[in-house]
This record gives C-alpha cells, structure tokens and sequence, in this order.
C-alpha cells in the first residue's frame, strides 16, 4: 500500500464550459477580461473537471470504475488485482502486482505533477499500522489533535457529555456569535468525519 499526492490537481481539468474572469490585479485593461482554457482552484468545476480528465487517464489505460464507488479504479491482470482509491488529490493504490503498480506510478507522473508519499501510514484523519498480515487502523493522533485543538488535551475521560439529570431549557445562555458559531460547527464537523 502506497500513498500519492497530485500537486495543484485542480490545474490539471480542462473545462467543458466557457468560463470568464477578470483580469488579475497588475493586468488589468479596461474592458477586457480572459477566458479560461484550464479549471482553477475556487471555480465550482474545478473538483469535476479534475476528476473527469483523471478517470479519461484511468480508463484509456484499463482501470474500470468501481460499481459502488467511483472513486475506486481497479485493474484485474491474469489472476493479479490493482486498485487505485483516489479522494480529491490524494490516492491510494494498493494491489498484488508489483509490476502493475510501478508502471501505474509511472503513468500518473507522465500526466500529472506527482508526488510519492511512500508507504500508507496516515490518511484522512486515520492511522495505519501494519502488523504482519494484519492492518490496524487507528484515529488516535486524529483524537488527540482535536482535544489539543479544543483545549482539553489534559482533561479526565467521561462516560456522558453533561450531569445525568440535567434539564436543558431552549431560553438559557446566550446566542453564540458569528465566529464561535462557526468554530462549534467545525468542531461538531470533525466529531463526524
């Protein structure tokens, strides 16, 4: 199991729709704005765009799309398997073909600007171990960098969030501000990823 990054992705998806900008400051003419040829990052179509030209490159060399998932690429080589797991621009390929796997490498950093991670330790928030033939997955660094986020690195476990007992009334406190509102949310966001 092998982990890879593509730089600047979104740079990589040619648009299918005419799309216009203003010229960036330092450039500008009045009266004259640019069409885009490539996607950006910022413009809703980047992150389709991207993808679609990954999957063009995925399929023009054999790897079929998953049927439950589409972001899983799979390649089936005599009795051998390949499988590419891509999440926005970062992938996993992991397989029993070594020499499908190098040559998979290598595909990728002829069309995109690569990058080898190496080995899959870390991904999405989730640790990876391997313990002989056993893999051993772990949010435990994931944990402790939300507690160390939220101040409570050092605090005791406890089994309920609140006092049992404790009646909650819509009417009491205060209404959050904007930017604590937004930092609760994040927070409750990360408690589900």
């Amino acid at each position: 199991m092998c982990q890879l990054d593509v730089k600047n992705a979104f740079l990589n998806g040619d648009l299918e729709e005419e799309v216009y900008m203003c010229m960036p400051p330092g450039f500008e003419k009045p009266g004259k704005c640019c069409k885009l040829k490539k996607a950006l990052y910022g413009l809703k179509q980047s992150s389709r765009a991207w993808f679609e030209r990954l999957r063009l490159v995925m399929k023009k060399h054999g790897y079929k799309q998953g049927n439950g998932d589409h972001t899983l690429f799979v390649k089936r080589r005599e009795s051998k398997v390949t499988l590419l797991l891509v999440y926005v621009d970062d992938m996993i390929v992991i397989g029993d073909d070594k020499e499908e796997i190098a040559r998979l490498k290598g595909l990728l950093s002829t069309e995109f600007d690569l990058k080898d991670l190496g080995k899959l330790k870390y991904f999405l928030g989730i640790e990876i171990a391997r313990s002989g033939t056993t893999l051993v997955l772990s949010q435990r660094k994931y944990t402790l960098d939300l507690l160390k986020e939220t101040g409570k690195l050092g605090c005791r476990p406890a089994s309920t969030p609140i006092d049992a007992g404790h009646k909650l009334v819509s009417k009491d406190g205060e209404l959050l501000c904007e930017e604590a509102k937004g930092r609760y949310q994040r927070l409750v966001g990360k408690l589900y990823s």
